[in-house]
């Protein structure tokens, strides 16, 4: 058999039906390919049939099944680790990769010896490109964000070339797998959120870099709304950003943030207040959220209750 040169490695959380429509696109991408791939699947404790799905799925090679539900990082990272071939691309379950991203995404990183990751252009269902590449947190991206300027200064997925951008998302995302072991993988301190920031950090720090390319395109469902207010979502996204300030600048750094971040969301409350369509409420547990990072139950913990048996 060929030396395999690239694994797919899609995490699954309960979401069955997204993950059999990505695998279609998998398929379809892995039919055009002129060299030795595979597809790994790791299931994230699901009860919804999912495993099974992808057992009885034609383009998948293996199935890890977790009995205890894990985090982002840490699944991340067990597909890493699994892996045979040189190149990894890590794909969410609600990620529907579109004809030729695989190449586009290859070409990228094999045209850039520095690159070690390279994310495709993500689109909304209805086909319209989302924020997907950004320059990396700090004081500064905080200040243009109370600003209302992030979308100029801080949102680096716009244009039509490939460029280098400071972190892409991982719900498509192609990484040399020597680049990510030499970094040690993910950090696990991350249950979700800002883990594939604090990835793309140590990468750059390693002296490697991130690439954008839209040529390569993907559709994102964001399958991530559970109610009017996602409380544990909300909670577990403001954690994991103040634990990335506090690993990679200072304390005071880290609390200018929370300010800076708390006042933006405040606004936004007061603006929702006579918006239609938007809730107010959903902003200001943002605010609190986001000044007391420490208190509340974020995801991990939705986690350790569906370990155990509980409903959250």
């Amino acid at each position: 058999m060929s030396e395999v040169e690239l694994t797919f490695c899609v995490v699954n959380t309960q979401q069955r039906e997204l993950l059999v429509r990505g695998l279609d696109a998998v398929a379809r991408e892995r039919a055009m390919l002129p060299f030795a791939s595979e597809v790994l699947v790791l299931d994230n404790a699901s009860n919804d049939g999912s495993a099974g799905a992808a057992r009885r799925h034609p383009s998948v090679d293996e199935v890890i099944t977790l009995e205890q539900r894990r985090g982002k990082g840490e699944n991340d990272t067990a597909l890493l680790r699994r892996a045979r071939g040189r190149l990894c691309l890590l794909l969410n379950e609600d990620s529907e990769l579109c004809p030729g991203a695989v190449a586009a995404l290859r070409d990228a990183l094999e045209a850039d010896g520095r690159a070690a990751a390279a994310g495709a252009r993500l689109l909304r269902p209805d086909g319209t490109p989302q924020a997907c590449a950004w320059r990396f947190p700090g004081p500064r991206t905080a200040l243009v964000g109370a600003a209302f300027l992030d979308r100029r200064y801080t949102v680096q997925s716009d244009g039509d070339e490939t460029r280098e951008v400071d972190w892409a998302q991982s719900a498509a995302l192609m990484v040399r797998r020597e680049a990510a072991e030499a970094i040690g993988f993910f950090d696990h301190a991350f249950f979700v959120y800002s883990d594939e920031v604090d990835f793309c950090r140590r990468l750059r720090d390693a002296g490697w870099t991130t690439l954008f390319v839209p040529a390569a395109r993907a559709v994102h469902h964001e399958q991530l709304a559970t109610g009017p207010v996602p409380e544990r979502r909300i909670v577990e996204l403001s954690r994991n950003r103040d634990r990335y300030m506090r690993k990679h600048h200072s304390a005071a750094a880290a609390w200018t943030v929370r300010v800076l971040t708390a006042w933006t969301y405040a606004l936004r409350a007061l603006a929702a207040v006579g918006l239609p369509g938007h809730s107010p409420r959903r902003y200001w547990r943002h605010v609190t959220a986001t000044l007391r990072p420490a208190r509340g139950e974020g995801l991990r913990e939705a986690a350790a209750d569906h370990n155990l048996g509980r409903r959250p």
